[in-house]
């Protein structure tokens, strides 16, 4: 076949495939033009001869949301109203008293759960359960949370009068407050780790929001300063944010011109390869980072790239699995969208993406990748990674499991009578200081009054052996041998019926440890807290054990023999 036929051939084929790409399109077109038109004029029929009067932007924003529901969950959709909601996600500003609230069962009443340190809240006075009676002449005791909240915010240098009801005196009390731009904090701690044989810094990162990782590179130098030979970097529980943040933050301890993350998308826009682009600040200090199911996204990115470039060790749980690139678009009539545009793949080829959207005739459904159908890529120096399902931590160290009267207790939202919220409070209210953050602890006769103060307050919770204990009575009766072996099923009962003193005793150490860290996020604020809470935690020991032998930190990131 002569050169002239190959090429004619190519040409025909190229021809053909632009044709039928072309006419897919324009069928594309047509549909997307007629579905319109159908719209319109159902709508149209709707707003002219339906029995009552539509009212427009919620009838379309429920069709928008209706539509946007078939896709994934991140496309979302922003009316005017909403668009506040946006730039706050974006940027982690906005402006309002800076503080958290949450609804108190037993009150019935919005209250005041932990005001921000240095913010308007903290610096009028305003304290952890404080009752929220009124905002200037608006009364909010019949109020749910997002009421309260959007009430609580609003333009800053605007000031109102917050009224409240300090519950451990019973005295209302006035406060003009002056709101300001927030900056929730995203880097509510760092500092170096007690330890005696290596100099080990943290650095706990919470959001990545504009200039996060100006924030966390000032930390690492000053860890440096303080001679920092090792660092723990925590992501854990950190949802994501800007993609670009998170390029400059492996950046810290990456070379320059490294790829970090590459977004692919169905339109030439989304395409993107993100390098790092500045001077590293070490690229050899031994680095850990921590991750657990709810770190995600940008977090991902980080965490995934330090561990494809064979430059962290990554330790915790599997994180959540979410590979998929939004971008906010502006809309007509200042309304927004977050459209996902892109996948994103790290350093070594993969998307861990953990689930598929699909889209059928019956709408949107979504199914979890399966181990089994995600595929083997390689790190730098050889070891076996996969895509699909989050990153996988070289060293898994999983929580324990939170015993149930726990759960019950500090949980917002299950125990009605909100008696360790209320114990706080009022801890808070008879003590003016306490001791330094890693030094406070409850005395034995904190213990017995908590103790008192939760069998006397009617506390309940929902044991899972007398469940399970139930579902196996019904079971029994069913299939007919219940009256046979009643005997034994009424000595079970009795061995199972739970005594509410003997679990707090049996559960001590974990109950006191999280009344501990609530008083002390109360006197220090988050860092306080979080300091605290380094004593307890079982991935950062892991962490220093690991970051204390050259051996071990070698092994992990040396390739798997077969």
């Amino acid at each position: 076949m002569t050169k002239l036929v190959k090429r004619l051939l190519l040409s025909i084929v190229v021809l053909c495939c632009q044709q039928t790409i072309g006419l897919t399109q324009t069928n594309h077109n047509l549909e997307v033009g007629k579905s319109m038109d159908i719209f319109n004029a159902l709508y149209s029929n709707l707003d002219l001869f339906y029995v009552d009067s539509l009212n427009p932007q919620q009838t379309m924003t429920a069709a928008i949301d209706g539509m946007l529901r078939s896709l994934d969950p991140y496309t979302e959709y922003y009316p005017e109203s909403e668009t506040k909601n946006l730039q706050m996600m974006l940027t982690g500003k906005y402006a309002g008293i800076g503080a958290l609230i949450k609804y108190h069962l037993g009150l019935k009443r919005v209250v005041i759960d932990e005001p921000y340190e240095g913010m308007p809240a903290a610096e009028a006075g305003v304290k952890k359960g404080d009752i929220i009676l009124a905002i200037d002449d608006s009364v909010m005791t019949d109020k749910q949370v997002s009421y309260v909240s959007s009430h609580l915010r609003g333009d800053a240098g605007t000031s109102f009068m917050l009224k409240v009801k300090r519950p451990s005196t019973g005295k209302v009390m006035k406060f003009k407050i002056t709101r300001k731009n927030i900056k929730l904090p995203e880097l509510p701690y760092y500092g170096m780790l007690a330890d005696e044989e290596k100099k080990i810094g943290y650095i706990n990162l919470n959001q990545f929001t504009e200039g996060c990782a100006k924030s966390v590179r000032r930390a690492f130098v000053e860890l440096k300063k303080q001679g920092a030979e090792a660092l723990v970097f925590d992501l854990r529980s950190n949802g994501g944010g800007s993609e670009m943040e998170a390029v400059d933050i492996v950046n810290l301890w990456v070379p320059q011109e490294q790829t970090v993350v590459e977004n692919r998308g169905k339109v030439r826009q989304a395409n993107r390869t993100y390098k790092t682009r500045l001077e590293p600040v070490d690229t050899v200090m031994p680095l850990v980072v921590l991750v657990n199911g709810e770190t995600a996204s940008a977090s991902e990115i980080t965490s995934g790239a330090l561990q494809d470039l064979d430059r962290a060790i990554i330790i915790g749980t599997r994180t959540y699995g979410k590979g998929l690139v939004q971008v906010p678009m502006d809309l007509p009539y200042n309304t927004n969208v977050k459209i996902t545009t892109s996948k994103y793949y790290i350093p070594s080829g993969r998307c861990i993406q953990a689930i598929n959207y699909k889209r059928g005739e019956a709408g949107g459904y979504k199914e979890r990748i399966a181990d089994s159908l995600t595929h083997v890529f390689y790190t730098r120096n050889g070891r076996e990674v996969r895509d699909g399902g989050g990153i996988k931590p070289d060293v898994e160290v999983k929580n324990d499991t939170m015993p149930n009267i726990v759960y019950y207790l500090s949980v917002g939202g299950l125990d009605s009578t909100e008696v360790m919220f209320d114990y706080v409070v009022d801890y808070i209210a008879k003590h003016q200081q306490i001791a330094a953050p890693q030094e406070f602890h409850l005395t034995e006769q904190d213990w017995q009054e908590f103790k008192a103060r939760v069998v006397n307050s009617g506390f309940t919770y929902d044991a899972m052996s007398k469940k399970q204990f139930d579902e196996l009575v019904k079971a029994a009766k069913f299939e007919g041998y219940y009256e046979d072996a009643k005997e034994a099923f009424d000595v079970l009962e009795k061995k199972l019926q739970h005594d509410v003193a003997s679990q707090l005793d049996k559960h001590r150490a974990t109950i006191q440890q999280m009344i501990e860290l609530d008083i002390i996020s109360a006197f220090y604020y988050q860092k306080g807290g979080i300091e605290a809470g380094l004593g307890y935690d079982k991935q950062l020991k892991e962490a220093v054990r690991i970051l204390k032998s050259e051996d071990e930190i070698k092994k992990i990131l040396e390739p798997q023999k077969k």
